[in-house]
């Protein structure tokens, strides 16, 4: 496993392999409760400001479809959901990319701290060799959704995928 801050750029993640296959861990503190941390996670509303278009029934037993304009189209079962505490889901995406999953596994857990927020999302089955690109993207994601919950846009994409990437790469170097 591997994680930490380099320089200025703060590091939400760390990688993994796991029956060889990727794993990217996020965990961050937000300053939120938790019923609304849950809702902008589980609100198909809410999620289209801060990351894509979801559709679909997000509790137990549910199937939805995501969309996140240039980068994802795919469909998903709820295999878990424990409102405000844990979500897992099941992601497919019928055409992937060359080397990117069929199937991966989504698993956010929130814990309440006072009058904040932790999250941490775990994302499953992802290929080995491009999880320095996953790490970027899903902190991405992670500080998009800071912006929302504090009220403000996300920021700059390709500026901070830029940042983010070398970081993620040398942290993808030690995982084996």
């Amino acid at each position: 496993m591997s994680s930490s801050a380099h320089g200025d750029t703060r590091i939400l993640g760390s990688l993994r392999s796991e029956d060889g296959k990727g794993v990217v861990r996020m965990e961050d503190r937000y300053d939120t409760d938790i019923d609304d941390l849950w809702s902008a996670l589980t609100d198909p509303g809410r999620l289209a400001r801060w990351y894509g278009e979801v559709e679909g029934d997000l509790r137990l037993g549910g199937a939805l479809s995501v969309r996140i304009p240039d980068a994802l189209e795919a469909t998903g079962r709820v295999d878990a959901c424990d409102p405000p505490r844990r979500l897992l889901v099941t992601m497919r995406d019928e055409d992937p990319r060359p080397g990117q999953p069929e199937e991966w596994v989504t698993e956010a857990h929130l814990t309440a701290d006072g009058d904040q927020t932790v999250l941490v999302v775990e994302e499953r089955g992802l290929p080995v060799d491009l999880l320095a690109a996953y790490g970027a993207g899903i902190q991405i994601h992670v500080e998009n959704l800071t912006a929302h919950i504090a009220g403000r846009e996300g920021g700059d994409t390709e500026a901070r995928w830029q940042k983010l990437l070398p970081v993620y790469e040398a942290l993808a170097a030690e995982v084996s």
